[in-house]
């Protein structure tokens, strides 16, 4: 078996204790924007960056409303939603420099979301051959940056709203 070490990690692992309720409840709630990777907060939404990244600057759009489906969010919160997708994906392109992205949501369990009764949207730059061997054969995902170092990136950029 291949070993892949990452001995920077296990600060995080070791610390890290899940919430209780809705991970984004309870992070939206707390005033630890920093700690808890938030980078901007609109009015009805507030952007993240995922703990489990799939590639660097994998981030997360999600309504301070804790809803389950978009059939039960208000068309404020979805436009305003999509307006902060938009502009993610312009502030990803400007730092990252992908080839393309991922946007998308998963609702509900057996579509594979993670939180299942809050909706959230999902920004992942993609590159050409980032989807190698090591995710699809290996089960392991090789990131070139940590969390940290992707949040100073982005926090100081222009959100918007």
């Amino acid at each position: 078996m291949d070993r892949l070490w990452t001995p920077w990690r296990y600060g995080y692992i070791s610390s890290a204790v899940p919430p209780k309720g809705c991970v984004f409840c309870v992070k939206a709630a707390e005033k630890k924007d920093t700690q808890n990777y938030i980078l901007h907060r609109g009015k009805l939404n507030f952007i993240l960056l995922n703990l489990f990244p799939y590639t660097n600057g994998h981030l997360m759009i999600a309504p301070y409303q804790h809803v389950a489906t978009m059939e039960e969010t208000p068309e404020v919160t979805l436009a305003e939603m999509m307006r902060l997708t938009r502009r993610a994906e312009t502030n990803l392109r400007a730092v990252y420099r992908p080839d393309g992205f991922n946007l998308g949501m998963n609702i509900g369990a057996s579509a594979g979301a993670g939180v299942a009764d809050h909706i959230h949207m999902h920004v992942v730059p993609r590159w050409t051959g980032d989807a190698n061997f090591m995710s699809t054969i290996g089960e392991t995902r090789v990131l070139p940056e940590e969390l940290p170092a992707t949040y100073e990136k982005l926090a100081t950029l222009d959100w918007g709203e």
